[in-house]
């Protein structure tokens, strides 16, 4: 099984530093690969594949075999229109997921929620990044349960709430209004005793974005890149690749793979996508002929 990525302070220099707990994990050398697991019954594209808590164990191993640098686990289907999960049922699936997938594998775990109890619960259990799709805002303790950890932060953009978000997205320009959300949240995150270097940004690819706001924001990578701090893209099988392809949700992989590539090209930090050993296999193949270009 793959050892997680490590990164010394004297070659932290070359790269972006991106601090989880007491290590630190290398970004903008090449893509790293966040593997999904949801513990759902019902998300966008694989609700009720890994609802049971063995399958998703081993999923999540696979997925570790199969050359992940993170493994992203949720309780919670955040796709458009879907009902929030009980905090307690949310709880149920995915705490002895992540105790079960710390005792066997030494990979960073990613707890995929924004209720402050849950990330809480998930430190304890193993995990090591809260990736909160709020930016940290729809639980005012979740601020205070990073601040008082020494695990890395995902802060996504999203407008409005998973109910509401896709009813009629609107921006003065997409790409200039979620940078400024970042460094915003920035600030407040610092303020709150967050810092800088354990945070990564992701503009929320299908949270309150119509399919062209997706396409812009993927086109400017490296200006979200600009902000200093990693770069997060969670595109996998997405709604938006339906409108460019006329694919159902099953049929995205070509897609998603896609858009990992151009991603690269503009030095994307980390990739959140379902389907690890396939974008790997792309990736180091574009990366092979891309080192051999002249430039």
């Amino acid at each position: 099984m793959q050892q997680p990525p490590q990164l010394t302070e004297d070659s932290a220099a070359i790269t972006r530093i991106w601090r989880i707990g007491a290590g630190l994990l290398p970004t903008g050398t090449r893509p790293l690969l966040m593997g999904i697991v949801n513990v759902t019954p019902d998300s966008f594209s694989d609700g009720g594949h890994w609802l049971d808590h063995d399958r998703a164990v081993a999923q999540a191993l696979q997925l570790a075999d199969d050359g992940a640098d993170i493994l992203d686990i949720g309780g919670e289907s955040t796709r458009p229109g879907a009902d929030p999960a009980p905090l307690d049922e949310e709880l149920r699936r995915v705490i002895p997921v992540v105790a079960a997938i710390r005792e066997r594998c030494e990979l960073p775990i990613s707890i995929d929620t924004y209720k402050a109890d849950v990330a809480r619960q998930a430190l304890a259990a193993g995990a090591t990044i809260i990736n909160d799709i709020s930016g940290l805002q729809f639980d005012p303790r979740m601020i205070d349960v990073c601040a008082g950890s020494d695990c890395g932060v995902i802060c996504m953009h999203i407008q409005g709430t998973p109910q509401t978000m896709q009813i009629d997205p609107r921006y003065d320009n997409v790409v200039t209004d979620v940078i400024q959300f970042f460094r915003d949240r920035l600030g407040v995150l610092a303020a709150a005793g967050i810092a800088a270097e354990r945070i990564g940004d992701d503009p929320g690819i299908g949270f309150g974005k119509t399919a062209q706001h997706n396409i812009d924001l993927l086109a400017h990578v490296a200006e979200l890149r600009g902000l200093g701090r990693p770069v997060l893209i969670g595109h996998s099988r997405k709604g938006f690749l339906k409108k460019l392809l006329n694919r159902p949700v099953d049929e995205r992989l070509s897609g998603t793979i896609g858009v990992a590539i151009a991603a690269a090209m503009q030095r994307v930090d980390i990739l959140r996508v379902h389907d690890i050993a396939a974008v790997r296999d792309a990736l180091t193949a574009w990366q092979a002929v891309a080192d051999r270009i002249e430039r």
